[in-house]
């Protein structure tokens, strides 16, 4: 069940909603979906003509100390336009009553993300341990106010303070600065197993887009033993650069949101020929999104692909979801490749116009 309220536009800002124009073929979304995954903002260009464009001239005026403003201006045009940008959202994380994580995401597919988030925390291990869940856009003071005095609540700093002036003036600030955000909720009921695991385990994360391991204290939280998800290499069969060329179109055609924006990553897989996508500002997110979808699914795919780098996180997600093969648009890192050949997740970067990048379980091509 899924509780979500359109967000206000005014003269400045407007929302574009997410619309299904696609069939049940060709990409998973949310069918009922009214949650703005992009707005129009104003904004001015600075740029030179194609034609009038000269680097050279730039350094010679610059070195000759001669009027730089007056000839930028006569070089460079200025236009005012809208410009469309991908909404970043707070999603807050609540399991059973404890506020668990704020992560930072694009607001779409917030079950799946939540889902996957879990599972790659290690808190679920199968999708029916999740018992309900409810989404809820935080979009009025009442709500802010009802939320905030929950998280205040369980902060420890505050609960401890003697000082109630100072909480009341930090509660305040608190709903001031929250009124500059898109904030939503996903409550999630879990079973009593997970309950566990979850208070042995909690943490506060406020989740960053560009980390996935951001409010990690340990490193045995940040670099667990994985040995338990080892795949058997012999079973994994290496997919063909005509398969990954083919799957890279659809994924270049399927990108909505990156198309308008430029500024979401996508995880996407091939199950019963039909393509899966899930976008989003955090590559990670996305990632969590796919998994989260492939676990209410119950489903196994051969390989997931990533229009992003490969870091260790998206190892980690990977290995944990036996997922056989991840393969990345830019390359991996180091410590990403290492990881994959220790516990046998293949591994391939550069997927491009004509070529892509075997880094581990490519004995067999």
């Amino acid at each position: 069940m899924i509780a979500q309220s359109d967000t206000e536009t005014d003269a400045k800002y407007s929302d574009i909603f997410s619309v299904n124009t696609l069939t049940n073929k060709t990409s998973e979304t949310l069918k009922s979906s009214a949650t703005p995954l992009a707005r129009n903002h104003w904004a001015q260009k600075h740029h030179y003509p194609t034609d009038k464009y000269n680097p050279n001239n730039i350094i010679e005026t610059r070195v000759a100390k001669t009027n730089i403003a007056q000839t930028h201006m006569q070089q460079i045009s200025i236009d005012c336009q809208s410009a469309s940008l991908a909404v970043e959202a707070a999603v807050a994380i609540v399991i059973n009553g404890i506020h668990y994580a704020v992560l930072m995401a694009s607001p779409h597919q917030l079950e799946y993300l939540a889902v996957g988030f879990l599972f790659s925390e290690g808190l679920i291990q199968h999708s029916h341990e999740l018992l309900d869940w409810e989404v809820t856009q935080l979009n009025d003071i009442e709500n802010y106010q009802q939320f905030t005095q929950d998280s205040f609540m369980q902060d420890s700093f505050i609960k401890d303070s003697t000082n109630e002036s100072f909480e009341s003036a930090a509660f305040e600030q608190s709903l001031s600065s929250l009124q500059d955000y898109d904030i939503y909720v996903v409550e999630l009921v879990l079973n009593q197993r997970c309950h566990q695991r979850i208070q042995a385990q909690k943490r506060q994360l406020a989740g960053r887009t560009g980390c996935g391991m951001c409010g990690i204290t340990g490193l045995t939280q940040a670099l667990p033993d994985l040995s338990i998800y080892r795949q058997n290499r012999q079973k994994i069969d290496t997919p063909s650069l005509d398969c990954l060329l083919a799957i890279r179109q659809q994924v270049d055609a399927m990108q909505h949101t990156h198309q308008l924006t430029g500024a979401v990553h996508a995880a996407a897989t091939m199950y019963n020929q039909q393509l899966y996508l899930f976008e989003d500002v955090g590559r990670h997110n996305a990632l969590d999104k796919l998994i989260g979808w492939q676990l209410r699914n119950k489903v196994e795919i051969s390989c997931v692909l990533m229009t992003s780098r490969l870091s260790i996180e998206l190892v980690q997600k990977s290995i944990r979801g036996r997922i056989p093969w991840l393969i990345g648009m830019s390359a991996p890192t180091s410590t990403a490749v290492r990881v994959a050949e220790r516990y046998g997740l293949g591994l391939a970067g550069f997927l491009r116009d004509n070529r892509v990048t075997y880094y581990s379980n490519y004995s067999d091509l």
